[in-house]
């Protein structure tokens, strides 16, 4: 197992860092398609779809060709809400890393190195909302290159990130991951973050039932009620 070293962000990092970021996400479309794919009403579109198409011509070909583009259809839906993701984080707080996470004490950005690659992400900054008599750090954007995982890079950098609060006086931690980034889910589950809601990033989602999680992790002294 190779090793890897934590780091903060420098701007020399910054397409590597962005390629991984967005490879990270629409890595999940595949996923999201088969999803879809198997949803009872979405075979039941297609049926019906198709029958009507039958029952107007009675043309299999044409049965064939109105198959194909359903499927471009559902690949196209399957991608939107992903890729949605990518370009509103690429037009916002990643289109200045160093300002976005490194000009503020309550943010910072990591990555991980390898072998002078940068093979994993992750971010924090404070919450946009803050609960009263508590400080809240939002974790954001972990990202571990497909052929780094298994070796405990993305735990690394989620405690990286615990630490980090811990210096920063912080009650708990957020984030938000999809129902389907099933690694990431179970990964955050393992490290003690609990749900505690759900969202929909878009109508696409809403309409498919792949909510977004809300996961908070509590440190013991807000647990107990700072006893």
């Amino acid at each position: 197992m190779a090793s890897y070293e934590i780091r903060k962000y420098q701007e020399n990092d910054r397409k590597t860092v962005l390629d991984l970021f967005s490879s990270g996400l629409l890595e999940h479309i595949p996923a999201t398609f088969r999803y879809t794919l198997i949803l009872p009403q979405t075979l039941l579109f297609i049926f019906g779809v198709l029958l009507s198409v039958f029952l107007a011509s009675g043309s299999w070909l044409l049965v064939i060709v109105s198959s194909l583009i359903l499927l471009v259809f559902l690949w196209f839906l399957a991608g939107y809400t992903w890729k949605k993701r990518v370009n509103e984080c690429l037009s916002t707080d990643l289109a200045d890393i160093t300002k976005s996470y490194l000009s503020e004490c309550g943010s910072c950005f990591w990555v991980a190195e390898s072998g002078g690659k940068v093979v994993g992400i992750v971010c924090a900054l404070l919450a946009e909302k803050q609960p009263l008599g508590k400080k809240r750090l939002r974790l954001r954007h972990l990202s571990v290159s497909w052929e780094r995982r298994r070796e405990g890079i993305g735990k690394a950098l989620v405690r990286t990130v615990l630490q980090f609060a811990r210096e920063q006086g912080c009650s708990e931690i957020v984030l938000s991951t999809s129902m389907l980034q099933y690694d990431a889910l179970g990964l955050y589950q393992s490290m003690g973050f609990q749900k505690t809601g759900h969202s929909f990033y878009t109508r696409f989602s809403r309409l498919r039932g792949t909510p977004l999680f809300h996961l908070t992790y509590q440190f013991p002294s807000a647990r107990d009620g700072g006893l």
